[in-house]
């Protein structure tokens, strides 16, 4: 079934590894420590409908799990492409707050990274809880390349792109049927911890 035409041009930035991960089905998962949307000092996540837009140059292979690692190839500082290739959008569907290092483990199979990369972001900010992220990923029928602009770069995820994407005829990486089962296995995992966003 063919989805309606939809445009945005809010965009998520996010590691390449991650954003492949996520556009190939083998993860439904980000992880992020604040810094997403802060206002007032609080975490927030601005929009529930995002592009994916691949990011290199702080990709650590160190913080992945092996057969992820293999696929990152160090860039120096400031490096970035011409372009970009945008290839997918996803949807939030899910935002769990956690802040317990037993449940933040149990939750080591349904994501790319690494042990390391788990106690790092626990031990920064450790009065804040650790966010999981639950998007379901569409390709888009045709990928994007994009020119890169200077405004895209720099520490930060929400950007919003100059020319907005469609997302017309996008198809869902994952079934109906095998999205719900992760969202329902991770949920149990975290238990009822459930965030609810401000969309």
């Amino acid at each position: 079934m063919l989805m309606e035409l939809i445009t945005t041009s809010h965009a998520l930035k996010e590691w390449a590894v991650a954003v492949n991960a996520l556009e190939s089905g083998k993860t439904i998962m980000l992880l992020r420590k604040g810094g997403i949307h802060e206002r007032n000092g609080h975490f927030q996540v601005a929009h529930k409908q995002v592009l994916l837009y691949p990011t290199y140059e702080h990709q650590q292979a160190f913080m992945l799990k092996s057969e992820y690692a293999d696929s990152v190839y160090p860039v120096t500082s400031g490096w970035h492409p011409e372009t970009v290739r945008i290839g997918s959008w996803a949807e939030i569907t899910d935002i769990l707050p956690v802040s317990d290092e037993l449940i933040v483990n149990a939750l080591l199979p349904f994501h790319i990274w690494n042990e390391h990369f788990i106690s790092d972001r626990l031990k920064w900010k450790p009065r804040q809880p650790l966010y999981i992220l639950l998007l379901r990923t569409y390709k888009l029928s045709q990928e994007q390349e994009i020119p890169y602009h200077s405004k895209y770069g720099g520490c930060k995820s929400w950007i919003d792109l100059d020319q907005p994407i469609h997302f017309q005829a996008a198809q869902p990486v994952l079934s109906n049927f095998a999205y719900t089962q992760l969202v329902e296995t991770i949920r149990q995992i975290v238990g009822d911890k459930l965030y609810a966003p401000s969309f």
